[in-house]
């Protein structure tokens, strides 16, 4: 017979049948054909499920409607009476025992407490197994704390309204993939992305990498793309922007803070793991990363940007804001004159620093010397130098202590008020020691500080610097040199002492060091104990 199942076949379909399966199932699963199946299972007393209801369980010893021997009956494989064996399953199938309880239960107040105080999970079932004896997983502790949290209302989410060029929110995201045109490997950019508070207008810019003052120009080229600027920008407290994140009184970054002072801007970091300040800039990244940029790979940072700026145009500014229910262009219409307008010049960028005042008043700046107010000697200053200009800023207050013209390497910057009119202990010293060292350098290091002042107090700890390196004797030469061709100072006395001649070793045959050879003769002999 063509439709006989085997054993382990007609025991897969009562197994399937008994767990409920329909026959459509059945079918699908094991290739026989449900009227088979169903004509086993029925002759099995197993319920047969069919088109989503639950048939009535027929009584005990009848045939099941259309059994094999009917007419209208499908026919089995072999011929079979309804076994008794198996009682009739009710669907859905009850399970075989009530489910565990966890093994989380009598620590409920402990995790309880533990998950208000922002606690995860493993910290938690750590806890409970370092200080409970818990013996169960942490699997046992995720899926407790889930039903716990099952059980919260969800805390409500304060809206932000701001006014018409109020408010501005800036913030970074991860850009698209570029190629590199240096190693030829796509690398991945940074998007920047400032958002404004009311209409909801962004300004999205992607650039290879981040510092002080790529943050800081990215600022101002949205501000002239938007056409003014925000009077209150809300940023994280990330590096380019705050130095020392704090509540009340956080430390922005110099030239972050002087950019956005040149705009009259002021800048409101938000508070340190407090997203939610800023959650309308956010929502502008991740629009622009689900949208536009999602799996898009590009050959340059330029392709990319202008793909970026036409999605912006066509379809983001276009866009019915899902807050506010209007179209974001026509809000921006109405915010755009209350921006603050631009100044005519853009800002300055300047280098930043800190600097130690140095024994004679001044600071080194690309190997140049700047004069610092009197008192500071020893101090840190704060410097900030660009191609014109040289300004030394108190780091406490920020007052602006000098400020210098940009001068060349190794030359001297002092106004004639900073110039100390005797000299200072600590040049005495050097003089002193310079002095002690020998007749010749004494003076010519007096000479040096008579003609140069406190400029000098480099070229004396020079001088004194080659007393270490070629010794006191040579430089005591070196100095007379110097003072009998009339050229006492250290340039002339580095270079007399690179270029002399060393005087070449003479060989002597009779010194006092040297010993009579008949004296190591009987050295010898007494240490052999050779008697010739």
């Amino acid at each position: 017979m063509s439709n006989v199942l085997n054993e382990e076949t007609k025991q897969q379909i009562l197994g399937l049948g008994r767990l409920g399966w329909s026959l459509r199932r059945i079918e699908k699963e094991t290739g026989v054909r449900r009227e088979t199946a169903g004509a086993y299972l029925r002759a099995a007393g197993v319920l047969v499920r069919g088109r989503g209801r639950i048939p009535a369980v027929p009584a005990k010893g009848s045939e099941a409607g259309g059994g094999p021997n009917e007419p209208g009956g499908a026919k089995p494989a072999i011929k079979t009476e309804v076994s008794t064996d198996c009682a009739p399953q009710q669907w859905p199938p009850k399970p075989d025992r009530s489910p565990r309880a966890s093994a989380c239960e009598p620590h409920r107040d402990l995790i309880a407490e533990a998950m208000g105080r922002g606690r995860n999970a493993m910290a938690i079932w750590q806890d409970l197994v370092d200080g409970q004896g818990f013996d169960a997983g942490y699997a046992s502790v995720r899926r407790f704390l889930i039903r716990l949290r099952g059980n919260e209302t969800p805390e409500a989410r304060v809206v932000i309204e701001t006014a018409p060029g109020e408010e501005g929110q800036v913030d970074w995201g991860e850009g698209p993939m570029v190629r590199n045109p240096e190693t030829g490997k796509y690398r991945r950019t940074r998007l920047f992305v400032l958002t404004l508070g009311y209409s909801r207008k962004s300004v999205r810019l992607i650039v290879w990498k981040s510092s002080s003052q790529i943050w800081a120009e990215l600022h101002e080229k949205a501000f002239r793309r938007l056409g003014g600027a925000p009077r209150v920008m809300v940023l994280d407290n990330l590096r380019e922007g705050v130095i020392t994140p704090d509540v009340y009184d956080p430390t922005l970054n110099p030239l972050y803070r002087d950019v956005l002072k040149h705009y009259d801007v002021v800048a409101l970091p938000c508070r340190v793991r407090d997203p939610d300040r800023k959650g309308k800039v956010e929502s502008g990244v991740g629009h622009a990363q689900r949208t536009p940029l999602q799996g898009m790979r590009f050959e340059s940072i330029e392709l990319a940007q202008t793909y970026l700026d036409r999605w912006e145009s066509n379809w983001a500014d276009t866009r019915i804001h899902g807050t506010t229910k209007r179209q974001v262009l026509v809000m921006f219409a109405e915010e755009k004159p209350h921006l603050l307008p631009l100044p005519i010049e853009p800002f300055r960028y300047y280098q930043y620093g800190e600097r130690t005042v140095h024994l004679d008043g001044c600071v080194e700046v690309a190997a140049a010397y700047y004069g610092a107010p009197p008192g500071w000697i020893g101090r840190l200053v704060q410097v900030q130098w660009d191609a014109l200009r040289v300004r030394l800023v108190d780091p406490k207050t920020g007052q602006l202590l000098r400020e210098h013209l940009r001068q060349e390497r190794g030359r001297f910057r002092i106004l004639d008020a900073d110039r100390p009119s005797r000299t200072p202990a600590s040049t005495e010293v050097l003089l002193r020691r310079a002095r002690a060292a020998g007749k010749h350098i004494g003076a010519i290091c007096e000479q040096i500080h008579h003609h140069d002042g406190e400029l000098g107090v480099r070229r004396i700890l020079g001088v004194i610097n080659l007393i270490k390196k070629h010794g006191a004797p040579t430089v005591e030469i070196g100095a007379q040199a110097a003072l009998d061709l009339g050229a006492p100072n250290y340039r002339f006395l580095r270079r007399w002492l690179e270029r002399r001649i060393p005087a070449p070793l003479a060989l002597r045959q009779v010194d006092p060091l040297i010993r009579q050879l008949t004296l190591y003769r009987d050295l010898i002999q007494r240490k052999t104990g050779d008697p010739t």
